[in-house]
């Protein structure tokens, strides 16, 4: 597969530049509390011009294994509902960060993407399982319950394309690179990194994924929540092309705004050619599946 990312500014109109809100949530056992305080941070978020808008992974129940089941519903379900009718309120694309997701009997961690128009855009199910064992540290399994997704997930807007992962998706660079070639410029990761990974790797890997690719990379994690069985790192952030962090976030409840500017990520393509430069002839990444 060849990249497709220079001179690809798509076929569709584009602007310059464009607002980015991640709302890092405070996630509680109460899922009808969750869907409307998540609401409500949307409605915020669109006030300050935020026209893409992303939430947490899980950030309609607590993060654990034992939770998938209990906090599990379809698609369309209450958790869609009430996104769809924030995306269609505010008129904003909406990262819907992710749910648990049940499907003929299966478990999936999934994100729903809507349009301004309340319409849902994708359903991207998490490629790659959290699956780790770190000795005295953290041990956690989600393929003890959840199943892996087999999908790309891109999705246009009049301001950029966007490829969508989910947390331990990012840890993947060839993942980041496919998005990459199919022409997107920016990369959206609902994540939730724990007090082990997070400090060591969070901000590393994004930015490394947007160095590497030259793209805008986004994570939304949850809100720290000292008492939970899973305790999130945080740290919600926003990286430039060249690796700058734009903005992040601590550990508290929070909404962490970003402009994302296409003329800065064309300079810096511009700049530093690695998208002509690659070396086809001797290697390449390439999507197995399209689906």
């Amino acid at each position: 597969m060849q990249d497709t990312v220079e001179g690809e500014m798509s076929a569709f109109a584009m602007s310059n530049k464009f607002r980015i809100g991640l709302i890092q949530l405070m996630v509680s056992s109460a899922k009808l509390e969750n869907l409307n305080r998540a609401r409500k941070l949307v409605k915020e978020a669109a006030e300050q011009k935020a026209k893409v808008v992303v939430l947490p992974e899980c950030f309609n129940s607590p993060y654990g294994t034992k939770c998938f089941p209990e906090y599990a519903e379809k698609i369309p379900g209450e958790s869609s509902q009430v996104l769809s009718e924030a995306a269609k309120e505010c008129g904003i694309y909406l990262v819907g960060g992710s749910i648990p997701e049940e499907d003929g009997g299966k478990l999936y961690n999934t994100c729903m993407v809507f349009g301004p128009d309340g319409s849902l855009l994708l359903k991207h199910r998490k490629i790659h399982l959290f699956n780790i064992d770190v000795p005295g540290k953290i041990r956690f399994q989600e393929s003890e319950t959840l199943s892996p997704g087999s999908s790309y997930s891109v999705f246009d807007t009049p301001f950029c394309r966007i490829g969508v992962g989910i947390c331990y998706d990012l840890r993947f660079a060839e993942l980041a690179q496919i998005y990459t070639q199919k022409g997107c410029h920016l990369l959206v990761y609902p994540g939730a990194f724990n007090m082990t990974t997070g400090p060591a790797h969070w901000e590393l890997l994004q930015r490394g994924r947007a160095v590497d690719n030259q793209v805008y990379v986004a994570t939304a994690s949850p809100a720290r929540d000292e008492k939970a069985s899973y305790v999130a790192w945080g740290h919600s952030t926003v990286v430039s092309p060249w690796g700058d962090v734009l903005a992040k976030a601590g550990s508290e409840e929070t909404i962490v705004y970003a402009d994302i500017d296409m003329q800065h990520l064309t300079d810096v393509r511009q700049q530093i050619p690695l998208h002509t430069q690659k070396r086809h002839d001797l290697y390449k990444v390439t999507a197995i599946q399209e689906g």
